[in-house]
């Protein structure tokens, strides 16, 4: 992994339970695979804990790890790491991505409870009438009961994000093809096809994973769905929302955006998206940082020592789930 990566999410009491449970080579973390050390050590190693920075496992450099059986990902997403030589071997793979939803499914709802207030709007509006609270009254009805939540994609956080807004006396739609009515009902959701939800909802949230199927899977004739005033926030990934369209309906103030990731990321310095007093964006922020990062460390050594036990890992991943997942 990554350096800055390693001394963030393996602080002391990381790297005393690691000591306690394996035999640590030597170095203890790496992103070169090309040192000749590092080469060494793979010759014996049994099990390989990575996070973000770690580079692909190649056909050659694991004919050069014979006794690797387990690698535990402390991070979401290895599609970057993990090739088909991996799954050929049959070696286990788990990741953190659950525990990675936790602080993107905290965000979202913050987001959509400052959407219904219009709060990050009414900021900007602020610092151009300083002394004169009445420009709220020009942005609507400020309040979030009785509105209308869409959520596109049951995935991780999807579902998170419904179990949350139970908490809220609002009505949630949820829109994904492979999910099932009755966890959507039981995580407090109402199923509904996509076209629906456009159509229905207040606030459109989206989490869906960056494949190509679901580039662009929210645009122009999409968003011209959406009822007038309503806001769009995306914390999955900036490619499922066509960044040319919703900068057409937010121009034109039709539509509002939060929006913690984008496409391309960060926009072009030139981007009407920066000026506009209807739009927040944050640089990448609503997944693990700091402290949280070390959530999905102790994930991964709770996998590790499910290993070490023989138990079944918790979190798996396969070649066939990681064709339709982050």
């Amino acid at each position: 992994m990554d350096p800055a990566h390693f001394g963030v999410q393996f602080q002391e009491p990381q790297l005393r339970r690691l000591h306690e449970l394996v035999e640590l080579t030597d170095p203890i973390s790496t992103m070169n695979f090309d040192d000749p050390l590092v080469r060494r050590r793979l010759r014996e190693v049994e099990v390989l804990v990575t996070s973000w920075g770690c580079p692909p496992l190649t056909k050659e450099l694991l004919a050069g790890a014979p006794e690797l059986r387990a690698i535990f990902h402390c991070a979401g997403t290895v599609r970057s790491f993990v090739t088909d030589e991996v799954w050929r071997r049959g070696i286990l793979v788990t990741n953190a991505a659950d525990e990675n939803a936790i602080p993107v499914a905290e965000f979202t709802l913050a987001a959509i409870i400052f959407a219904g207030k219009k709060a990050p709007f009414l900021a900007h509006d602020a610092r151009k009438h300083r002394d004169d609270w009445s420009y709220a009254a020009g942005r609507g009805e400020l309040s979030n009961r009785g509105r209308t939540i869409g959520v596109v994609g049951f995935s991780r956080v999807g579902r998170r994000v419904t179990e949350r807004l139970r908490g809220l006396e609002v009505d949630i739609l949820v829109a994904d093809p492979y999910a099932d009515p009755a966890e959507v009902r039981a995580a407090g959701g109402r199923l509904v096809e996509l076209p629906d939800l456009l159509r229905r909802c207040d606030v459109l949230t989206l989490h869906v994973p960056a494949l190509p199927e679901t580039r662009h899977l929210i645009g122009a004739a999409e968003l011209a769905l959406l009822r007038d005033g309503a806001t769009v926030i995306n914390t999955a990934r900036g490619s499922v929302l066509d960044t040319a369209a919703l900068e057409s309906e937010c121009v034109t103030g039709r539509l509002d955006a939060i929006l913690d990731v984008t496409d391309p990321e960060p926009l072009p310095a030139d981007s009407p998206l920066y000026d506009l007093h209807n739009v927040m964006i944050t640089p990448h922020v609503a997944g693990s940082l700091g402290s949280e990062t070390r959530r999905m460390s102790e994930s991964a050594l709770d996998e590790l020592e499910r290993y070490l036990s023989g138990l079944p890992p918790r979190a798996p991943v396969t070649a066939d789930e990681i064709s339709v997942s982050a």
